[in-house]
């Protein structure tokens, strides 16, 4: 019985622990590497482009980012719509003007645009081929 409540109380010390230094754990990785919770843009951004690509994401309450940006990854068709697939972050981005990028399914593209946040929407202002 004295083995089982050692056992215990050293199992309830590490959870204890771990939730306690968890949170700073976690805060000293972000703040050493920007990259490691930050959506990634693309797998050849720099760190300081995906700063600056958060940094022209909308302030609360505004849905479309003021400023165009650039979003990198493939043009794919997902669930019968053409979407831009961020192969880093896996995150798909409806276009919207599908015949806009019909012409790039399959390939590595630049979309610069602005995004409307609620329904996850690049407007589109150019495209260009990644190689």
């Amino acid at each position: 019985m004295k083995k089982f409540l050692l056992h215990l109380s050293l199992a309830t010390a590490v959870t204890l622990l771990a939730v306690a230094l968890g949170p700073s754990l976690h805060a000293q990785q972000t703040s050493q590497d920007p990259a490691a919770t930050a959506p990634q843009q693309s797998d050849t951004a720099t760190p300081q482009q995906q700063q600056q690509n958060e940094a022209q994401m909308p302030a609360s309450g505004d849905t479309t980012t003021q400023d165009a940006q650039a979003f990198r990854g493939r043009i794919v068709k997902e669930n019968g719509h053409l979407v831009l697939k961020d192969p880093v972050s896996k995150v798909s981005y409806k276009l919207d003007d599908p015949s806009k990028v019909k012409p790039y399914v399959g390939k590595e593209v630049k979309v610069i645009g602005k995004l409307d946040m609620d329904s996850n929407t690049i407007q589109a202002d150019s495209i260009e081929i990644v190689s």
